[in-house]
């Protein structure tokens, strides 16, 4: 495969691996299990320590098959660099401790991943002043902004109403600003959308979910875009102040946050990752395509009160979706009638799975207020517009046929 040509999406991930030489012709990289690395001069040893020349310390910080699949989510999200993590929250945990510090502020969407939203409060408990606004509206972002403002952070599609921040406008005031603009793409994927295009400093990835897509491994990952200029960014360490201004960010990250708080991801699941992304654009494809047929099915019948997926023109950014991604996703929820028990519907289902996870390629449906969002009380969820009747379901690769039918009939019992 050539190197100067360039490929597609899917050409590309699929054959990323060989582009290094690869021991006995292997189109993957191998598993490499070892924990520490010898090497046969004491100084090359110290100057591996002391970065100043490539090279595994420990395998808490870097490991062979760790770095191809790190390799391959750079090509993904067309950035410069990027770091794995055991989950996707330790990756949104690592820019947070290995960024931020007490002080700052910080710029959120109030329309958040629950488990986002408790580390956003953790943060503000330990003295990082935090707000929550509406991310569809560029203006709400601009009238958060402080002198301490270091950074914003959106996710793409929000789960579970699918909310889209305002990303590019979002992108454009923070590149005016200088501000660290976070953009988490984990319910979009690089294949549906690459966040450097809206100006994104810095990429997250669950990679747990699509990108792996199969339910069967953890994983997370920051990406690195080469947009944001470090250099005039206050918290980066002396020591890391010696790189080049491009690398400052993720050494930092890799030190501060991967190597100190040990989040590390394991060369098993790193290489079980790897495989599942060959097919990221496949099953991208075809679950955008299901949920899109669901959404229009549930819309159009008298017992569902409302649905909310981007691919319908009722939703208030199906405009902005249209124009930013390649397709509209696999994520929707829908509220049924108030005479309807959800509970009582979604055991009525025989294909979709009740289970939490996303970016299966099984269907899974899951009552929102009452398990995932319920921790987070019902003044907050009031606040992101969840009510007791939100079913959210991320959409798989079954049948379209056999998909729509399962949920007509749990219908047809009312």
């Amino acid at each position: 495969m050539s190197t100067s040509k360039s490929y597609g999406f899917t050409t590309t991930i699929l054959h990323n691996d060989r582009q290094k030489e690869i021991e006995h012709g292997s189109p993957h990289k191998p598993i490499h299990t070892s924990v520490t690395y010898g090497y046969k001069n004491a100084r090359e040893l110290a100057d591996v320590f002391q970065g100043k020349k490539p090279g595994y310390r420990y395998g808490r910080q870097g490991n062979p098959t760790v770095s191809a699949l790190e390799d391959k989510i750079t090509k993904m999200e067309d950035g410069i660099a990027s770091l794995c993590f055991a989950t996707g929250m330790a990756a949104i945990g690592a820019v947070f401790q290995g960024l931020l510090r007490q002080g700052d502020h910080i710029i959120s969407s109030r329309f958040l991943f629950g488990n986002t939203n408790s580390v956003w409060q953790t943060c503000a408990e330990q003295g990082i002043a935090l707000s929550l606004v509406d991310a569809t509206d560029v203006a709400e972002i601009e009238a958060a902004i402080t002198p301490t403002t270091r950074m914003v952070f959106v996710e793409t599609i929000a789960n579970p109403r699918t909310q889209i921040a305002d990303l590019k406008r979002i992108g454009d005031l923070c590149q005016q600003r200088g501000i660290l603009y976070v953009v988490d793409n984990t319910m979009t994927s690089p294949y549906l959308f690459r966040a450097k295009a809206v100006g994104a400093g810095l990429v997250i990835n669950s990679l747990t979910k699509s990108i792996a897509g199969h339910g069967n491994v953890l994983g997370g990952a920051i990406t690195d875009t080469g947009l944001f200029d470090w250099a005039a960014y206050p918290h980066i360490a002396v020591n890391f102040r010696k790189l080049a201004g491009t690398q400052q960010g993720m050494a930092q990250l890799r030190a501060k946050a991967l190597r100190d708080f040990g989040a590390s991801l394991s060369p098993e699941a790193a290489h079980q990752i790897a495989v599942g992304a060959e097919t990221l654009a496949l099953r991208m494809d075809r679950e955008s395509a299901n949920a899109l047929a669901l959404a229009r099915l549930l819309d159009a019948d008298p017992r569902v009160a409302v649905v909310h997926y981007p691919g319908l023109a009722s939703h208030p950014q199906h405009g902005l979706a249209t124009e930013l991604f390649r397709a509209y996703g696999a994520l929707l929820s829908f509220e049924l009638k108030a005479e309807i028990d959800c509970f009582d519907f979604l055991n009525h289902l025989r294909l979709a799975i009740n289970a939490t996870h996303l970016g299966d390629t099984r269907t899974l449906v899951i009552p929102v207020a009452h398990t995932i969002f319920f921790e987070m009380g019902p003044e907050r969820r009031a606040e992101m517009g969840i009510v007791d009747s939100l079913i959210r379901v991320s959409v798989g690769i079954e049948d379209t046929e056999d998909l729509l039918q399962d949920f007509a009939n749990a219908l047809n019992q009312y």
